[in-house]
């Protein structure tokens, strides 16, 4: 039977119009029919801890979270983000009121913005930004208004007085993401602060998406938001499991916030998902209690991913942003004679057997991403170095 069509309007909603398949969906299809290295989507090709997968069993197995667990999260997750938060960062939480467990990052993106955002009201974003960002922000009717992290010796920054000026009287929101990806950008002490101060002069909300905490390299250090003045109380932090112990597919992430913003959160998540993941949340709980040793081994194996990857785009002849956090690293392709990523990309499995995505995607203007590609590193050793050599034939 045919399908029941209007002739008036179309299908789909028209504010998710300019939104189609993903490009990580295009990317991995593409790899899968040419058999290419996916540097593409960012997920780990090995699982995390044995012990933290150990513990999803044994919660099978013992009918924990077999049947839905509360809607905020089970209490043993919830304190072990409050121990987490309070031991990284000094940030006390209530595990009752202040924390809301997620169906990953994702949906408490989603979450957030369709809670905090009504039709009209404007979000500064940094932009490029995580694909969802644009999807969510414009199914809760709001207007994005991009922020462009542009080039500069060497990584990309961000100017504050272009931040200062994108606000208006209709700004709602600004959506900050660090560590960054794609760019893997680390904000420093110095422009978070200048973002606080921003926020609480104008009186504006704040969602950070703090996924990529436990990834920053070198000197880089990771400052939550929430722990500068005047920022408790006005922010939603986004945390995530999946990108620090290799668990993706469990898809467990949180909310953080006082309780007014965290009870608003929820009023949105509840029709979401309701609950996910529930004998994952108990071995998440378990590995939110792992040594200090195991965070501190775990970036340093990913700062040697990302140097053996980096070193090898740079010997292909790419420019490469040397990252300071998450398991992207962003080149520009210009130097090989290219300046359509798009073009680049959808062509690269043909040529040398690798698929990466191309950051303009991640861009409302296209052109300022075009000739930028991002590559990811949180892959085997054997698997980047056979992708290094097979970039060289570029």
């Amino acid at each position: 039977m045919a399908a029941m069509t209007s002739s008036a309007r179309p299908l789909l909603n028209r504010r998710l119009a300019e939104f189609g398949t993903t490009i990580f969906a295009e990317m991995s299809a593409l790899a899968v029919r040419t058999g290419a290295i996916n540097l593409g989507q960012g997920f780990p090709d090995t699982d995390g801890p044995e012990q933290v997968r150990e513990a999803a069993v044994r919660a099978l197995r013992d009918g924990r979270g077999n049947q839905y667990p509360p809607g905020p999260g089970v209490p043993e997750l919830r304190t072990a983000i409050a121990a987490h938060q309070e031991r990284r960062y000094g940030i006390a939480l209530d595990p009752d009121r202040e924390i809301l467990v997620t169906a990953g990052a994702t949906e408490a993106i989603a979450a957030s913005l369709l809670a905090l955002v009504e039709p009209g009201d404007e979000v500064v974003a940094l932009e490029p930004y995580y694909d969802s960002y644009a999807a969510c922000i414009a199914m809760a009717g709001g207007t994005r208004v991009p922020v462009t992290l542009r080039p500069h010796e060497g990584s990309f920054r961000l100017d504050l007085d272009e931040l200062r000026a994108a606000i208006t009287p209709r700004t709602r929101l600004l959506l900050i993401n660090t560590p960054h990806n794609p760019t893997g950008t680390v904000l420093t002490r110095a422009e978070l602060t200048a973002i606080a101060e921003l926020a609480v002069e104008r009186d504006l909300l704040v969602v950070t998406d703090e996924v990529y905490e436990h990834l920053t390299f070198d000197d880089a250090e990771h400052v939550p938001l929430a722990t500068l003045p005047g920022m408790r109380e006005r922010t939603v932090t986004i945390g995530s499991a999946g990108k620090t112990f290799s668990f993706t597919g469990w898809k467990v992430g949180w909310v953080t916030a006082a309780p007014e913003l965290t009870t608003a959160v929820r009023s949105a998540k509840q029709f979401l998902t309701y609950v996910s993941a529930g004998p994952f949340q108990y071995a998440v709980a378990e590995a939110l209690a792992l040594p200090g040793s195991y965070f501190s081994d775990y970036r340093a194996a990913m700062t040697a991913k990302r140097d053996l990857l980096a070193a090898g785009l740079a010997d292909a002849g790419f420019a490469v942003f040397r990252p300071q956090g998450t398991y992207f690293v962003t080149t520009d392709i210009r130097p090989l004679g290219f300046d359509d990523g798009f073009a680049f990309c959808r062509a690269l499995p043909e040529r040398c057997g690798v698929v990466a995505v191309p950051n303009a995607v991640f861009y409302d203007d296209r052109a300022a991403g075009a000739p930028f590609v991002r590559f990811a590193f949180c892959k085997r050793d054997e698997v980047l170095t056979d992708a290094v050599a097979r970039l060289k034939q570029l």
